[in-house]
């Protein structure tokens, strides 16, 4: 028994996909595959089942998996104390980011740490913000890269690193691309692509109509920025996006509107800090 099964294991319980867990870990599927049955092997039971051309948990996998969690959290714990006490700036650093910021703000400082701590094994997970911050809490990622959301968790810790601000567009084909002095009120009358209500994209946009007494036409909604993008340029609707988004497929709409997200890193102060994860939280201050 290793702990790269158990790594796998939890992998597969949240991809629920051989294939997505192999994906993620760089390995092979016959290698999850293994590692799955060499715990099965020593538990005895069996932790997934055929289900159509995919897998299925079953009830034992489910009441494995928090157990799991824990215990490789603990286990992180404890290689976080002993790295810590003996000044070494080393091992492996989970960390999260927003597609985003992962492509559009982290890089040269992600470049620039790698090579200050090259002892260091930068395991980087794309996922949405709110996931991420989920991850946190649990958790599951020593640091995120995200949104920082409107209502904050008292149980976490939050450094605003950049301004985002926002922009209304279309198409430049779209009825709206030429009018001047736009209200928020002329924008209703036209669908409108926003990202799914459960992202701070959506709830920062919608808190403005809301302050009107408005409700947009929301005729899709995507948390993917840069499909939205893509279905605003080619004249499905009028959207929101960071103004780092826009090029020449894109109108900004004119309307004295100013709206900006917080983007920013956090991690649960509770939960013990390894070397590795605070010289990256000191190199972003």
């Amino acid at each position: 028994m290793n702990l790269a099964a158990f790594e796998a294991f939890v992998k597969v319980m949240e991809t629920g996909s051989i294939s997505m867990a192999a994906e993620q870990l760089f390995i092979t599927q016959p290698a999850v595959t293994k590692r799955i049955h060499s715990l099965e092997d020593y538990f005895g039971v069996k932790l997934f089942e055929s289900a159509g051309r995919g897998i299925q948990a079953t009830h034992a996998a489910h009441s494995l998996l928090p157990k799991v969690k824990n215990w490789l959290n603990e286990l992180g714990d404890i290689h976080h104390t002993l790295s810590h006490e003996q000044g070494q700036v080393q091992g492996k650093l989970k960390i999260g980011t927003s597609h985003h910021i992962g492509l559009h703000h982290l890089p040269i400082h992600l470049k620039k740490y790698v090579q200050d701590f090259p002892n260091v094994t930068l395991d980087v997970h794309f996922v949405d913000s709110e996931q991420a911050h989920e991850q946190v809490l649990a958790g599951d990622l020593e640091l995120a890269f995200l949104t920082l959301p409107p209502q904050g968790d008292e149980r976490l810790k939050y450094v605003k690193i950049w301004d985002d601000p926002l922009a209304f567009v279309v198409a430049p084909f779209h009825p709206l691309a030429h009018k001047e002095n736009l209200r928020l009120e002329d924008l209703i009358e036209y669908s409108s692509l926003i990202p799914a209500s459960q992202t701070y994209t959506s709830q920062i946009t919608l808190a403005e109509f809301e302050k009107k007494g408005l409700k947009p036409k929301i005729t899709m909604s995507n948390n993917t920025l840069e499909a939205i993008r893509m279905l605003v340029s080619i004249g499905l609707g009028w959207s929101v996006l960071p103004k780092t988004l826009l090029n020449n497929d894109l109108k900004q709409l004119d309307i004295n509107v100013n709206m900006y997200r917080q983007l920013g890193m956090v991690w649960h102060p509770a939960r013990s800090q390894s070397r590795a994860v605070l010289e990256l939280i000191e190199m972003m201050k």
